[in-house]
């Protein structure tokens, strides 16, 4: 008597409940990085961009004085990050320890790196933002797949103690769910991981930018410091 043949939707409707929570735990995961993918993907295309434009203007030739003043306007609506929340940064400091009698120039340079420095710790929690998850997702899953397999595999030969004749037939359904928490997994971890490695490269990069303008910019108000 010829069997259909089992669809994948089958074998998980009926897999052992633990097989089930494996399966589900894994598409949470690998929903829930995609999620995050998209998200890094986006903020990092924009930081990059919101970079390049900055860097130019900045360059330009443009008052330090009305570049500030024309970031204004976005920075009351909280929508400054990247480089410009750099400049921001120091260039408020500056301003403001000039602006007092007495200040000793190295002293003034000191506060503006030291807020400077802060303003490029928050840049680069935004950067890392979720990059965590997805190393965790991707280290993981395999080992969660695994863990659905082993125990459908399991179950599988458990069941051969009550079958007088052992057949293919009937280690088969526990076998291929089992097989398809490994695949789940993988499923979850692959993408997780590629995307890791590419958000971090781009997070080092960025950040490695943004300290690199940091300096520059330091050197300019450095000299405009002692020239006064």
């Amino acid at each position: 008597m010829n069997q259909e043949p089992m669809s994948i939707l089958s074998l998980i409707v009926n897999a052992s409940l633990v097989v089930q929570g494996v399966m589900a735990l894994l598409m949470l995961a690998s929903m829930a990085s995609w999620v995050m993918i998209v998200q890094r993907g986006l903020y990092q295309r924009r930081a990059y961009k919101a970079f390049r434009a900055f860097e130019k203007l900045f360059w330009s030739g443009v008052d330090l004085t009305q570049l500030y003043r024309k970031g204004n306007p976005k920075a009351e609506k909280n929508e400054i990050d990247g480089i410009e929340n750099l400049f921001r940064s120091g260039f408020k400091e500056f301003s403001r320890l000039q602006h007092q009698s007495g200040v000793d120039p190295d002293a003034v340079m000191e506060g503006t790196q030291r807020a400077m420095r802060v303003a490029l710790s928050r840049e680069e929690e935004k950067l890392e933002t979720s990059l965590a998850f997805l190393a965790s997702v991707a280290s993981v899953s395999p080992y969660i797949g695994l863990f659905g397999t082993v125990w459908g595999i399991m179950n599988s030969f458990r069941g051969l103690a009550t079958v007088q004749q052992a057949s293919l037939a009937t280690v088969a359904p526990g076998i291929s769910e089992a097989l398809i928490a490994t695949a789940m997994g993988l499923f979850a971890a692959i993408p997780a991981v590629l995307a890791y490695n590419r958000f971090a490269a781009r997070a080092e990069t960025l950040r490695s930018s943004y300290e690199t303008f940091a300096d520059e910019f330091s050197a300019i108000l450095h000299r405009q410091a002692h020239s006064n």
